[in-house]
């Protein structure tokens, strides 16, 4: 799951994920996660609650790949 999460961050391009709020990011990703892997209430929860703790990440990871 893990790596599915990481592989739908590195699908985006950096600078929709920079010009992205925190919650519409995360919205953004779950969807996208969700249309690869069908995700039960209970992932989707979980997924939310891990991408919210790592948008900082996220976005490091983002500038980099922008610079």
């Amino acid at each position: 799951m893990l790596r599915q999460i990481w592989s739908v961050i590195e699908e985006n391009q950096a600078n929709v994920i920079l010009g992205l709020c925190d919650a519409e990011l995360v919205r953004r990703l779950l969807i996208q996660l969700d249309r690869k892997q069908t995700l039960t209430i209970e992932e989707s929860g979980m997924v939310q609650t891990y991408l919210y703790s790592r948008t900082n990440l996220i976005r490091d990871l983002a500038l980099a790949r922008q610079a």
